[in-house]
C-alpha cells in the first residue's frame, strides 16, 4: 500500500488520515500546531443532515441594501477584506441565484445526508460519545410570518431531500427550552442532526485514534511541501502521495503547484459565556445572525460571516450575539478575555475541492467546505480515500474544474 503525507489536522485532514489509513495505507500527518485547533475548532458544533444546500448569499434588494450599508449582522465587510476577494465574492453570488445554487444542492445534499452515518463509527471508536448529543438543534421562529415561512422549508425539505422536521410553538418550546425567557411564535426542530459540546476535542479524539491505529502526526510547517525525486517531502516526512487539507491556507499551497483557487474567506467569531442553566439543545437565532450552542467551557455565541483580512477586538456581530443570547437567556460573564476568530474557506460554486490536482504526479486536494467542514469531513474522506485507492471520484468536486 501507498506511504501518503496528509498536511493538515482538522477534521478534514484528520478524517482523511483515518479513512486512508482504513483502506490499509501507511499514512502521515503533518500539522504545525495541535489537531482540531484551528478553523475546526471554532464553529458552533454541529454535524447536520438537515442542511441539504449550501448557504447563498443574500440577493433580495433589500438584504444587499442592508450588506452595503453595513446594517444587518448576516455579512459584514471592510473595503480591504471585499475589493480582495471581489471576483470570488462574484462568482458566488452569481451561483447564488436560482438555476445554479439548485444544481450545486444536488450534489450538496447528497454529500450532507450521509454526515452522521460517517461520524458515527468514528465516533464510537474515539470514545468520545461523552461530548455527542443526538438531539437535534432548534431554529428559533420570533414572529407569525417567520413561523409559516419556516413551514413551507421544512415541507419543501421533506418532498426534495427526505430531512424531517418537527415544527412547535411557543408553549412546546418553552417545555424543551424552559430557559428561554421570551415569547416567541414558534420553532423548527431539526431533530436528525447531532451536535458537540467540544468540536476541537472530538478532532483531537479522532486524531488520537488515528495514532492508536498506527498513524503519525509529525509537528512540521506543511508550507515546506516539495517535490525530492518521485516522492513528496516536508521536512524529514517523505511519501509517495501528499494531501492538502489546509482549509483556508490551502489556496496559497496549491497556487505553488500550478492550481490557482479563487476561495471566499468568511471570518467568523465566538466566545464563551458562563451560564448556570443552559439550553438542552443548539439554539440557531438566524433573525439575529447567531448561533447558541452549550459547549463545555460555556455557552458559545458563534456569529455569521465577515469578509475582512483582519479580524476586529471587538466585533459588532458578536456585540450583537450577546445582546440577543442575553435577551433569551439569563448569561453571566464571559469565560475568556478575548473572542476567538477563524476564517471559513468557501468555494465560488460552493461545492468542496475534492481529487486530484491536475498536472501533479500524486498530489491531491481536500478542503473548501465552506462552512460544513466539521459535518463532511468524514464524507468527502471517504470519497477521495477511494479515488486515492484507485476509485474514480466525484466528477462534480475535482480540482480540475478550477481549470476550465
Amino acid at each position: 500500500m501507498a506511504e501518503i503525507m496528509v498536511l493538515g489536522a482538522g477534521m478534514v485532514g484528520v478524517s482523511t488520515a483515518l479513512a486512508l489509513q482504513a483502506r490499509g495505507h501507511h499514512v502521515t500527518i503533518i500539522e504545525r500546531g495541535t489537531p482540531g485547533r484551528e478553523t475546526s475548532y471554532g464553529n458552533a458544533g454541529l454535524i447536520q443532515t438537515e442542511a441539504v444546500e449550501p448557504y447563498a448569499m443574500p440577493l433580495a434588494p433589500g438584504a444587499l441594501m442592508q450588506i452595503a450599508l453595513g446594517r444587518g449582522y448576516d455579512v459584514k465587510w471592510t473595503p480591504s477584506g471585499l475589493l480582495s476577494q471581489l471576483g470570488a465574492v462574484f462568482n458566488y453570488a452569481l451561483n447564488s441565484l436560482p438555476a445554479a445554487h439548485k444544481r450545486a444542492s444536488v450534489t450538496w445534499g447528497k454529500l450532507i445526508r450521509q454526515s452522521t452515518e460517517r461520524h458515527g463509527p468514528l465516533i464510537e471508536a474515539a470514545g468520545a460519545d461523552n461530548i455527542i448529543r443526538r438531539n437535534g438543534y432548534i431554529e428559533l421562529h420570533r414572529t407569525p410570518a417567520k413561523m409559516e415561512k419556516a413551514r413551507k422549508t421544512a415541507d419543501r425539505f421533506l418532498t426534495e431531500f427526505g430531512v424531517a422536521a418537527r415544527l412547535i410553538d411557543g408553549r412546546e418550546l418553552r417545555v424543551l427550552e424552559p430557559s428561554i425567557r421570551v415569547e416567541v411564535a414558534g420553532a423548527t426542530h431539526w431533530s436528525d442532526s447531532w451536535n458537540c459540546s467540544d468540536p476541537g476535542g472530538l478532532v483531537a479524539a479522532y486524531a488520537a485514534l488515528f495514532q492508536k491505529r498506527g498513524g503519525r502526526v509529525v509537528n512540521a510547517d506543511a508550507g515546506d511541501l516539495h517535490r525530492k525525486g518521485a516522492a513528496w517531502m516536508v521536512d524529514e516526512a517523505e511519501a509517495e502521495h501528499a494531501v492538502i487539507a489546509l482549509g483556508p491556507w490551502s489556496p496559497m499551497m496549491t497556487e505553488r503547484f500550478g492550481l490557482k483557487v479563487p476561495m471566499v474567506y468568511k471570518r467568523g467569531y465566538h466566545r464563551h459565556y458562563h451560564m448556570d442553566a443552559p439550553p438542552h439543545h443548539p439554539i440557531a437565532d438566524f433573525g439575529n445572525s447567531v448561533v447558541l450552542s452549550p459547549m463545555r467551557r460555556g455557552l458559545r455565541i458563534a456569529t455569521a460571516a465577515e469578509l475582512t483580512p483582519h479580524p476586529r477586538l471587538t466585533p459588532p456581530q458578536l456585540k450583537h450575539g450577546e445582546k440577543a443570547a442575553r435577551e433569551l437567556f439569563e448569561i453571566g460573564a464571559p469565560v475568556e478575555a478575548e473572542p476567538w476568530t477563524g476564517r471559513r474557506p468557501c468555494m465560488p460554486d460552493m461545492l468542496p475541492v475534492v481529487g486530484r490536482v491536475p498536472d501533479q504526479p500524486n498530489l491531491w486536494a481536500h478542503f473548501g467546505h465552506g462552512h460544513q467542514g466539521f459535518t463532511l469531513g468524514p464524507v468527502t474522506a471517504e470519497i477521495l480515500a477511494d479515488e486515492i485507492s484507485g476509485g474514480k471520484g466525484w466528477d462534480a468536486l475535482q480540482p480540475s474544474r478550477l481549470k476550465r
